[in-house]
Protein backbone atom coordinates (compact mmCIF):
# COMPACT_ATOMS: atom_id res chain seq x y z
CA UNK A 1 0.00 0.00 0.00
CA UNK A 2 1.71 3.82 -0.97
CA UNK A 3 1.95 4.89 2.87
CA UNK A 4 3.00 8.99 2.82
CA UNK A 5 2.08 11.82 0.49
CA UNK A 6 5.88 11.81 -1.24
CA UNK A 7 5.12 8.54 -2.41
CA UNK A 8 1.62 8.96 -3.50
CA UNK A 9 2.79 12.23 -5.43
CA UNK A 10 6.07 10.28 -6.80
CA UNK A 11 3.54 7.10 -8.14
CA UNK A 12 1.33 9.83 -9.48
CA UNK A 13 3.96 11.85 -11.16
CA UNK A 14 4.54 8.93 -13.22
CA UNK A 15 0.96 7.77 -13.79
CA UNK A 16 -0.48 10.99 -14.43
CA UNK A 17 1.71 10.98 -17.98
CA UNK A 18 -0.70 8.64 -19.64
CA UNK A 19 -4.11 10.10 -20.61
CA UNK A 20 -5.68 6.76 -20.07
CA UNK A 21 -4.93 4.35 -17.23
CA UNK A 22 -6.24 1.18 -15.72
CA UNK A 23 -5.94 -0.39 -12.38
CA UNK A 24 -5.67 -3.81 -12.10
CA UNK A 25 -7.36 -5.57 -8.62
CA UNK A 26 -7.95 -2.17 -7.02
CA UNK A 27 -8.92 -3.97 -3.78
CA UNK A 28 -9.74 -1.24 -1.22
CA UNK A 29 -6.97 1.14 -1.92
CA UNK A 30 -8.68 3.83 -4.08
CA UNK A 31 -6.49 6.89 -3.18
CA UNK A 32 -4.27 6.30 -6.16
CA UNK A 33 -7.29 6.01 -9.03
CA UNK A 34 -8.99 9.01 -7.07
CA UNK A 35 -6.08 11.37 -7.30
CA UNK A 36 -5.47 10.51 -10.87
CA UNK A 37 -9.04 11.27 -11.37
CA UNK A 38 -8.94 14.24 -9.88
CA UNK A 39 -6.35 15.37 -12.73
CA UNK A 40 -8.48 14.36 -15.18
CA UNK A 41 -6.80 11.00 -15.91
CA UNK A 42 -9.22 8.80 -17.34
CA UNK A 43 -9.14 5.92 -15.14
CA UNK A 44 -10.39 2.42 -15.15
CA UNK A 45 -10.11 0.18 -12.29
CA UNK A 46 -10.95 -3.85 -12.09
CA UNK A 47 -10.72 -6.37 -9.78
CA UNK A 48 -12.09 -10.21 -9.47
CA UNK A 49 -14.75 -8.73 -7.30
CA UNK A 50 -17.06 -6.06 -6.93
CA UNK A 51 -15.76 -2.94 -5.88
CA UNK A 52 -16.46 0.49 -5.54
CA UNK A 53 -14.22 2.99 -7.11
CA UNK A 54 -13.99 7.07 -6.36
CA UNK A 55 -15.68 9.43 -8.33
CA UNK A 56 -14.68 9.96 -12.03
CA UNK A 57 -13.39 5.95 -12.19
CA UNK A 58 -15.08 3.28 -13.83
CA UNK A 59 -15.34 -0.02 -12.58
CA UNK A 60 -15.22 -3.27 -14.73
CA UNK A 61 -14.57 -6.40 -13.00
CA UNK A 62 -12.16 -8.53 -14.50
CA UNK A 63 -9.63 -11.12 -14.03
CA UNK A 64 -6.30 -10.33 -15.29
CA UNK A 65 -5.31 -14.07 -15.80
CA UNK A 66 -8.57 -14.31 -17.88
CA UNK A 67 -8.53 -11.16 -19.04
CA UNK A 68 -11.54 -9.74 -21.23
CA UNK A 69 -9.51 -7.88 -23.49
CA UNK A 70 -11.74 -5.15 -24.50
CA UNK A 71 -11.46 -3.83 -21.40
CA UNK A 72 -7.93 -2.97 -21.65
CA UNK A 73 -7.71 -1.73 -25.66
CA UNK A 74 -7.37 1.48 -25.45
CA UNK A 75 -5.14 2.07 -22.04
CA UNK A 76 -2.44 4.20 -22.43
CA UNK A 77 -0.48 2.58 -19.36
CA UNK A 78 -1.71 -0.86 -17.08
CA UNK A 79 -1.05 -0.34 -13.22
CA UNK A 80 -1.16 -2.29 -10.02
CA UNK A 81 -0.46 -1.65 -6.27
CA UNK A 82 1.15 -4.65 -4.64
CA UNK A 83 1.18 -6.73 -7.50
CA UNK A 84 1.62 -10.74 -6.13
CA UNK A 85 4.55 -12.50 -8.46
CA UNK A 86 2.42 -14.71 -10.29
CA UNK A 87 0.69 -11.93 -11.71
CA UNK A 88 3.62 -9.95 -13.43
CA UNK A 89 3.67 -12.02 -16.35
CA UNK A 90 -0.30 -12.15 -16.96
CA UNK A 91 -0.42 -8.25 -16.76
CA UNK A 92 2.65 -7.45 -18.85
CA UNK A 93 0.58 -9.90 -21.57
CA UNK A 94 -2.67 -7.96 -21.38
CA UNK A 95 -0.30 -4.68 -21.50
CA UNK A 96 1.12 -5.93 -24.48
CA UNK A 97 -1.88 -7.10 -26.46
CA UNK A 98 -3.17 -3.56 -25.80
CA UNK A 99 0.03 -1.54 -26.69
CA UNK A 100 0.05 0.12 -23.15
CA UNK A 101 3.25 0.23 -20.39
CA UNK A 102 2.81 -1.59 -17.38
CA UNK A 103 3.79 -0.11 -14.08
CA UNK A 104 3.31 -2.28 -11.00
CA UNK A 105 4.42 -1.88 -6.99
CA UNK A 106 5.02 -5.24 -5.31
CA UNK A 107 4.62 -6.48 -1.31
CA UNK A 108 7.55 -6.52 0.25
CA UNK A 109 10.86 -7.68 -1.04
CA UNK A 110 8.70 -9.75 -3.92
CA UNK A 111 11.21 -8.76 -7.56
CA UNK A 112 10.05 -8.47 -10.41
CA UNK A 113 9.38 -11.84 -12.64
CA UNK A 114 9.34 -9.58 -16.05
CA UNK A 115 12.16 -7.59 -17.48
CA UNK A 116 11.66 -3.73 -15.81
CA UNK A 117 13.24 -0.41 -15.29
CA UNK A 118 13.31 0.15 -11.75
CA UNK A 119 12.28 4.03 -10.36
CA UNK A 120 12.83 4.19 -6.95
CA UNK A 121 10.18 5.79 -4.19
CA UNK A 122 10.22 6.27 -0.77
CA UNK A 123 8.94 2.93 -0.02
CA UNK A 124 10.18 1.02 -2.68
CA UNK A 125 10.43 0.34 -6.13
CA UNK A 126 7.59 1.44 -8.86
CA UNK A 127 8.52 -1.33 -12.01
CA UNK A 128 7.87 0.16 -15.10
CA UNK A 129 7.13 -2.87 -17.98
CA UNK A 130 7.34 -1.56 -22.09
CA UNK A 131 5.21 -3.26 -24.20
CA UNK A 132 7.15 -2.08 -26.70
CA UNK A 133 9.83 0.22 -27.45
CA UNK A 134 8.12 4.01 -27.23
Amino acid sequence: MVHSRRNVETLLGSLAAYDRVIEVGIGRRTDIAAALAARDVSVTATDVHDRDVPDGARFVRDDIVDPDLSVYTDADAIYALNLPPELHQPALEVARAADADFLFTTLGGDQPMVPVERRTIESGTVYVARATER
